[in-house]
């Protein structure tokens, strides 16, 4: 109960769950047979197994134990390296869950495994993941099929809208910009954010920063509630930038929206790599009218408790003006390694493969350290590759990356191996 506020879904699920120490057990093995060679996971799984039959538990119950030591590492990686806005995923991942009980056991186990292994590994954002593909799971596992999420989350978002005031007519065209990929990719809290942001038009019927943009007919053929806030209109290569608290509690959420160019991505990664905040989540999409609509997830990489309001305004105003800088973006670099990196280093490894869809995936691991993120952007885009999205997992001094790629190119085996000897170089 003394953790009710900081794990709610955990609190709720523990409490309904029967016979909990059993995942207490799964917990004692789940990596007793680390450091034995081997996968420690099928090894566990052994030992988990001899003591169920020593001490005389049931059957129903060792296998619950047995398979919660041998797929203790599912959820984690599936929450912290695959894109869980593809249905596909999640219909893989349920694939391997038996039932709901089982589903609840694997959650609660990892959740105290992440959050026990130590405070900086923990985070609000990796909560959010894990609660994420449980929820997603839990209704594939009783439903049988993947939510409508475009639909749903549309509908979510349009609710939302509607406590403002605001009415479809006001934002139908601009919704009409974004492909499926945004609405599979942001949440409806999100998806409302950015219309309020960018969509609506000022008082008096001014067009809105979209409608500018594109010199198409207004979104709205209604006038706007006189108690709208005033938007901001977009002149043309300025950027529309806004930061909000973000809604796990932690960090801050960063929307950006301008005019694409190239090298936008590494220029963003390259600010906060500067302002000392690790981005967590990058979600990169461009419209129809070519502009770039990017959203971020940033935490302060100190760790401690940062007032993220009293540097919202800095970011907006200092962002703006360093990605409209029209010169060429020179080459980041890498900040200063940590004392524990010159004497443990990392080896980096880098891997590059098409899913089923022909989508490249980019899974890295390398030593963390500032600037990181913004040198793989600089590479990517110098080689003429597209970040679609990112997820950006940093374990103590090691860095997990995993980028949703887009290049005509990369389907090319030649292609996948300059770009892996390349960023292999860059890592090192």
């Amino acid at each position: 109960p003394e953790y009710a506020h900081e794990f709610p879904l955990s609190s709720r699920l523990i409490g309904q769950f029967e016979n909990p120490h059993l995942l207490l057990l799964a917990g004692l093995f789940h990596d007793i047979a680390k450091g034995r060679g081997g996968d420690h996971s099928l090894l566990g799984q052994r030992d988990a197994l001899r003591f169920c039959h020593q001490h005389g538990i049931t059957p129903d119950d060792t296998a619950l134990i047995v398979w919660l030591v041998r797929h203790h590492l599912l959820m984690s990686a599936t929450a912290q390296k695959q894109d869980l806005s593809d249905q596909d995923v999640i219909a893989a991942f349920a694939a391997n869950i038996p039932d709901e009980r089982h589903l609840t056991a694997l959650y609660l186990l990892t959740v105290a495994d992440v959050r026990g292994t130590s405070p900086k590994v923990w985070n609000a954002w990796k909560g959010k993941l894990l609660e994420d593909l449980y929820q997603a799971t839990r209704h594939y596992l009783a439903h049988g099929r993947i939510a409508d999420q475009i639909g749903a989350r549309q509908r979510e978002a349009a609710a939302m809208l509607s406590l403002y005031a605001i009415q479809p007519e006001s934002y139908r065209a601009f919704w009409e910009q974004l492909d499926d990929d945004y609405f599979n990719q942001h949440e409806a809290q999100e998806i409302a954010w950015h219309t309020r942001v960018l969509a609506l038009p000022r008082c008096g019927g001014a067009p809105s920063p979209v409608g500018a943009a594109s010199a198409a007919k207004p979104f709205a053929s209604k006038p706007a509630p006189t108690d709208m806030p005033e938007m901001r209109q977009i002149d043309a290569g300025k950027a529309v930038i806004k930061t909000r608290l973000s809604r796990i509690g932690e960090g801050l959420q960063v929307l950006i929206f301008r005019p694409d160019q190239p090298y936008l991505f590494a220029r963003i990664c390259n600010f906060f790599a500067r302002l000392n905040y690790n981005i967590m989540e990058a979600k990169v999409h461009t419209t129809q009218l070519g502009y770039a609509l990017d959203s971020f997830l940033v935490m302060d990489a100190n760790h401690d408790k940062t007032a993220y309001r009293d540097v919202m305004n800095y970011i907006e105003y200092a962002l703006a003006e360093y990605i409209g800088n029209a010169e060429t973006i020179p080459e980041p670099a890498f900040g200063r390694q940590s004392r524990q990196l010159k004497h443990f280093p990392i080896a980096p490894e880098v891997d590059i493969r098409l899913d089923e869809k022909g989508h490249c995936i980019l899974s890295l691991i390398a030593g963390d350290r500032p600037g990181l993120l913004a040198r793989i952007a600089y590479l990517l885009t110098r080689h003429q590759v597209t970040i679609r999205s990112a997820k950006i997992n940093t374990l103590g001094a090691r860095a997990e990356d995993t980028f949703w790629l887009t290049c005509k190119e990369l389907p090319d085996s030649e292609a996948i191996l300059s770009l892996r000897n390349a960023l292999l170089c860059q890592l090192k």
